[in-house]
């Protein structure tokens, strides 16, 4: 490692890191301090590390699985690039996986308008076709409904402060995390950074809504968010979702809030709420074209079917979110 090399980002290059700590095998590979994990992401923004090398750490970082402190890091040193745009509104952040869905209807888009009519504002946002799904997101369903996606932070923040529904664009507000996005492609498999993405919080709202697989990962975000020194969130609410995305699974769904630091989790049963159907009931066809005209048909009230229900549930828990 040269002097410049040490002098600009410190003493953790990736090989390093890879040798030492992260990929030393299942058993023996050790977590990342706060300040590893910063240098290390610092230098892949910078683009520093080799492709070889940067794969490898990708990988080893995937397999060993990183702890709430280590995405912390990863979320500061990318919030330090984000363009930030508050609106006067005081929205729900809504963190969708940005690689998307495949099956079912993107509900977020008449959920979040519909919440927004009720005054609760909503803010979402995604990227065009992230790896490693590149599938369809809160953009593309955007776009089929005609709205300019293709937007600037600050008028972003204006849709909000209009509508009470604002759509923040990836490549817009976080550059930096955009620019590995051929990178992440030659991966083929889902990394940390498609974790921390979700969690930029472009409006700086500090009620956060997600999803999650599994109940010990949405632990794990809220204590990713606690340990965060760029974020001030007082509460977070998180659900198994469809597809990992934001939307509440049919049957029987855990659900995960904290609030001011106090962590709880429950079950709902969703034909108790009037969502009573399997999550089969809402495939389509063209996730994109056939969520834009779900949305728009349920808001105009031209629906009352399991996707009409769907939408209901989905804005009730926005509009609970934001108490």
């Amino acid at each position: 490692m040269s002097d410049d090399d040490r002098d600009e980002f410190g003493e953790w290059p990736l090989k390093r890191l890879m040798t030492e700590v992260v990929g030393t095998g299942k058993k023996s590979a050790e977590d990342m301090s706060r300040e590893q994990a910063t240098e290390a992401f610092r230098r892949i923004l910078a683009d520093e590390p080799d492709p070889t090398t940067l794969g490898a750490f990708w990988l080893a970082n995937r397999w060993k699985h990183n702890d709430a402190e280590e995405l912390a890091a990863f979320t500061d040193v990318m919030c330090e690039r984000v363009e930030y745009a508050e609106p006067d509104a005081d929205p729900v952040d809504c963190g969708a996986n940005y690689d998307g869905k495949g099956e079912t209807a993107i509900l977020g888009v008449g959920a979040g308008v519909v919440a927004a009519a009720a005054g609760t504002p909503v803010v979402v946002h995604s990227g065009d076709r992230v790896p490693t799904q590149k599938q369809d997101a809160y953009k593309h369903v955007l776009d089929e409904l005609g709205v300019r996606t293709e937007l600037d932070p600050g008028e972003s923040a204006d849709m909000v402060d209009e509508t009470g529904f604002g759509f923040y664009y990836q490549p817009a507000f976080n550059p930096a995390i955009h620019a590995l996005h051929d990178r992440r492609d030659q991966m083929g498999v889902r990394t940390f950074v498609n974790t921390v993405e979700t969690l930029a919080n472009p409006a700086r709202a500090d009620v956060h809504l997600g999803s999650f697989y599994h109940l010990a990962f949405a632990k794990k975000v809220t204590d990713t968010f606690e340990r965060s020194e760029t974020h001030d969130l007082g509460r977070v609410i998180m659900f198994q979702g469809m597809e990992g995305y934001d939307d509440i699974r049919p049957g029987y769904t855990k659900v995960a809030e904290w609030d001011e630091g106090e962590f709880t989790d429950y079950e709902i049963e969703t034909p108790n709420y009037g969502m009573d159907f399997e999550s089969e009931d809402l495939e389509v066809d063209d996730v994109a074209a056939d969520s834009a005209t779900i949305a728009e048909e349920v808001v105009a009230g031209e629906r009352d079917d399991q996707f009409a229900d769907a939408v209901a549930l989905n804005a009730a828990f926005r509009i609970y979110a934001r108490e």
